[in-house]
């Protein structure tokens, strides 16, 4: 059972499911107990809103989300590793409060 799912990203009762994360399709699974922090930021020009896949600078990788560009709200998901995942969900605040729920969240700063 999900508790919260738009077409790209699931969350499940025990990981986030992420398509499109992969080339050409593939899913990512991250399990709650990965997760060791999830920052909120705005969506602007320079970070993240245009690209709909990928990354710019090998940090930061974007799953594909062919709406990006309309959505306001993204979320770094710090696994504890170089590359970070950028997930934009169709609903920000569900998304945040499910995550809340299953994981002990922090800030990286």
């Amino acid at each position: 059972m999900s508790a919260y799912q738009d077409r790209w990203i699931e969350c499940t009762d025990t990981e986030v499911r992420v398509r499109g994360y992969y080339f050409p399709w593939g899913t990512k699974r991250i399990p709650y107990a990965s997760i060791r922090s999830l920052d909120r930021f705005t969506l602007t020009a320079l970070r993240g809103k245009g690209r709909i896949w990928g990354s710019g600078d090998f940090k930061h990788w974007a799953n594909l989300d062919p709406r990006r560009p309309t959505k306001s709200v993204g979320f770094m998901v710090n696994l504890g590793r170089h590359v970070i995942p950028v997930l934009t969900p169709d609903d920000p605040d569900a998304f945040e409060k499910v995550l809340g729920q299953r994981v002990a969240l922090g800030s990286s700063d």
